[in-house]
Formats: C-alpha cells, sequence, structure tokens
C-alpha cells in the first residue's frame, strides 16, 4: 500500500467543546484500531493529527472554548 493510499483512509473526526480533551483512539473507535491513548491539542490550532493512526481531529465550525487557554 502506498503512503497516498495510506493518507486517503484517514478519518476526519470533528469534534465540540463537550469532546475536550480530545484523545485518541476515542471511545467510538473500532476494536482493530487501537493504539495507545494519545491526548491531542486541537484548542490551538483547530486541529491536530494522531500520530499513531493520522486520524484527524478539527473542531467543529462555530465552537466556543473557554477555559481552554483562549
Amino acid at each position: 500500500m502506498t503512503a497516498a493510499a495510506t493518507a486517503s483512509k484517514h478519518e476526519i473526526i470533528e469534534v465540540g467543546a463537550e469532546d475536550l480533551p480530545v484523545y485518541c483512539p476515542n471511545p467510538k473507535a473500532p476494536l482493530w484500531s487501537m493504539h495507545p491513548r494519545v491526548f491531542l491539542d486541537v484548542a490551538h490550532t483547530g486541529s491536530t493529527r494522531c500520530p499513531y493512526c493520522g486520524a484527524e481531529y478539527r473542531l467543529k465550525p462555530g465552537t466556543v472554548l473557554s477555559g481552554h487557554g483562549h
């Protein structure tokens, strides 16, 4: 499998303020995709990728964060 084919399979997961702190794998992840839990900072950049599986986590449009460094 090429890198391009792998990259196209990466998931985009939209999260809201109620989902913070964001971590991967998330509770809805299938068992086969499990890897060590890693916490991801979407509050400062609006999006980030999991270093293990490449899933992209993005803040939902219009998300208002309070008490998370803003």
